[in-house]
């Protein structure tokens, strides 16, 4: 099977997934849309093809996975993404969460720490379609002060903190979406920064994911699953 192909047999199987996301209660049919219109088993081997859209997390390469759709729509309906908003995703992995927020119209800066995943995404299949999509090798962190502020931030990795210079890149206003706590569940957390550069807190679901982890790194990179 050809990844790059999307059949009708795909498509059909996404309109199940995005019903099964909805009995699950992700609401946002903006977002629910967008997921409906990207081929996730692109972003996997083939070998898992026949099983590319079931609501689980998958391995990909380098030890790591593609994301559970639930997980990814849970976040992303968070963020409440509006169009030409600059958005920082901390964790690239399989690019899979990157194009959903670009698919949404967002313009979008990920960065990965893990030198061979950042390497793989200079063959990003979709890359002449989602011109709004820029990769980064650094340090999640540290965030991207060059390009800073942000609208919206994204951390697909359990954060034992809220990183204060992720903070301090994001607009008055501004939401990040962020699982923190050590251990084997988060709490799923949206801030949104006050004028004072302070923050208010609201607490979500709990999810698990693997640490987020600082520096650049040439081994394997810890990411969600």
């Amino acid at each position: 099977m050809n990844i790059n192909e999307d059949t009708y047999r795909h498509k059909g199987l996404r309109k199940k997934l995005m019903d099964v996301l909805r009995e699950k209660g992700i609401s946002d049919e903006a977002v629910l849309n967008a997921m409906n219109n990207i081929p996730r088993h692109s972003f996997m081997d083939s070998a898992f093809d026949n099983i590319a859209y079931e609501d689980r997390a998958f391995p990909i390469s380098d030890g790591q996975t593609i994301s559970q759709p639930y997980t990814v729509a849970y976040q992303t309906q968070l963020l409440q993404i509006k169009r030409n908003e600059k958005v920082l995703e901390i964790g690239t992995g399989s690019i899979y969460q990157a194009t959903v927020l670009a698919e949404l119209g967002a313009k979008v800066f990920t960065i990965e720490r893990q030198k061979n995943l950042f390497d793989k995404t200079k063959q990003y299949i979709f890359k002449s379609k989602y011109h709004n999509l820029k990769f980064f090798y650094g340090d999640g962190f540290e965030g991207l002060p060059t390009y800073a502020p942000f609208d919206k931030v994204i951390i697909t990795a359990a954060a034992p903190f809220i990183p204060p210079k992720i903070m301090q890149q994001l607009k008055s206003g501004g939401f990040m979406v962020i699982p923190v706590d050590e251990g084997l569940q988060q709490r799923m957390l949206r801030l949104t920064k006050n004028d004072d550069g302070t923050y208010s807190e609201e607490l979500f679901e709990n999810f698990s994911f693997v640490p987020m982890l600082t520096g650049k790194a040439n081994s394997i990179l810890h990411k969600k699953v």
